[in-house]
């Protein structure tokens, strides 16, 4: 187990999680020529590993409600969404419901799949100190609908609380781009990369534009420079003539289709492409390819992990 550091060895829970944890695995090392027979029994024993992982990380010194609040957020990041919603009601139980707490429930129920409570959700943050957020939600739940017009109005409502956020306006950009509004996703797509050129999601998406407005000597520079896959490459023309075809050559009234998405991995990265589309459905809407907490690295409260095209955007998707 490569998870623990030696500073967590070092404390008491972490070493009995460790004992949990190096048990699991030699049950699973000594039953492997009878793995068909014991499966389920490995599986119990990963899923009291992650529990337990969890459990521990819970544990941890959540003396203030701004601390919990981290925590919640690092389960987010590290794309335990369902985990932070039961946090989230400790959160609330121990401190009240405030506009923070309200955040991260609609991203987690909209991560969730759960789009009307979601909704809710978000709407609640309207005409408050989030408001921003409140907007975006409602504009990227808008995409996954399809009505990308809808989307466009909801994430400029957005964009005009919090103009520097580059992930909002890259989702902004994208659901331009797909309303037909295409000199209109320009600004923010550039501005999205310029104030995050590493942002995976942004260098899609601009790609995308320039694709869709015939710029295609532009596109493969900046696909080389960032050494996109060749199949993230192919997902990206394939989506601009998809838009081009539906509304003409200058896609002035592209149709609204659902987005689609394909985990595609980029050269020489950890991170994950969902590429091009920013506005897409939840990964979870569907309980297949759930990750637990064995499958991830431990960080710290303060660490960030590399995110998806996921407007969570991830702030997303």
């Amino acid at each position: 187990m490569t998870m623990f550091n030696a500073h967590e060895a070092a404390h008491p829970a972490c070493r009995a999680l460790v004992s949990v944890c190096v048990a699991a695995a030699a049950l699973v090392s000594g039953c492997a020529g009878l793995k068909d027979q014991y499966a389920a029994s490995a599986d119990a024993q990963q899923r009291m590993a992650a529990e337990a992982a969890a459990d521990t990380k819970a544990g941890a010194s959540v003396d203030t409600q701004a601390t919990y609040l981290r925590l919640v957020e690092q389960m987010q990041k590290e794309d335990l969404w369902f985990a932070s919603l039961a946090h989230i009601d400790a959160l609330e139980q121990r401190w009240g419901v405030s506009p923070d707490s309200t955040r991260v429930r609609a991203e987690a129920l909209r991560q969730t799949g759960q789009t009307a409570p979601a909704e809710a959700a978000y709407k609640r943050l309207i005409g408050g100190p989030l408001e921003s957020a409140g907007y975006r939600g409602l504009g990227l739940l808008a995409g996954m609908r399809g009505d990308y017009a809808e989307a466009s109005r909801l994430l400029s409502q957005a964009q005009r609380r919090t103009p520097t956020d580059p992930a909002l306006l890259s989702d902004l950009g994208y659901a331009n781009l797909r309303a037909g509004l295409i000199e209109e996703a320009r600004l923010p797509l550039m501005q999205a990369l310029q104030l995050k050129p590493d942002s995976t999601q942004a260098q899609a998406n601009l790609a995308l534009y320039l694709e869709v407005t015939q710029q295609r000597e532009q596109s493969e520079a900046l696909m080389n420079a960032n050494r996109m896959s060749e199949a993230t490459r192919a997902a990206i023309r394939q989506a601009a003539q998809q838009m081009k075809s539906s509304g003409g050559a200058s896609a002035s009234a592209v149709r609204a289709t659902a987005a689609v998405s394909s985990g595609v991995p980029a050269a020489g990265r950890d991170e994950t492409i969902v590429s091009p589309l920013a506005l897409k459905r939840s990964r979870w809407s569907e309980t297949a390819g759930i990750r637990t907490a064995t499958q991830l690295n431990s960080s710290t409260l303060s660490a960030e992990t590399p995110s998806a095209l996921n407007p969570t955007s991830r702030s997303t998707p």
